[in-house]
């Protein structure tokens, strides 16, 4: 895995950038979602990438998290990779039978769908092993290390 420092909300977004050009390029499971797991505790840094991602992808809504809905989903402007970008908060969430209330088999194999999943953890086995995991720690107040798997490391700026 590589470990990327942020010590702002603009480093963050730069790496959501470089991972989301990964993203873009990699055909390794053509034909369904494209899922990424972004673990971590609250205040790691989660919700921000899932805003670089969102704002490199030309989201123009405010992306939050959807902590009591669960699930937002955005739609992406014509001509890219995909046509969705769902944003899953699955802290509440208490184990992967409750995934089926967002219909989570057709949200997780359509090739349109880039979900970005916070609380991954909290479904278990209903993340799939194609999955990119992305870590998430808070090292003081404004420090983050962001750990990408090899399929995903992005170069550093």
């Amino acid at each position: 895995m590589g470990t990327r420092t942020s010590t702002s909300i603009e480093e963050t977004h730069q790496i959501a950038r470089e991972v989301l050009e990964a993203l873009q390029a990699d055909d390794s499971i053509p034909g369904t979602g494209t899922i990424v797991a972004l673990q971590g505790n609250l205040g790691a840094g989660k919700t921000v990438f899932v805003k670089g991602v969102a704002q490199t992808l030309g989201v123009i809504e405010e992306v939050t998290s959807p902590t009591f809905v669960i699930e937002k989903i955005y739609k992406l402007p014509e001509g890219g990779r995909w046509k969705q970008l769902v944003h899953i908060d699955a802290y509440r969430l208490e184990g992967e039978e409750e995934l089926r209330a967002i219909d989570w088999g057709r949200v997780a194999t359509d090739p349109g769908n880039l979900v970005m999943m916070e609380w991954p953890e909290q479904v278990g086995l209903g993340v799939p092993e194609r999955a990119h995991w992305i870590t998430f720690t808070v090292q003081d107040e404004h420090t983050r290390t962001i750990e990408l798997p090899e399929t995903l490391e992005a170069n550093e700026a």
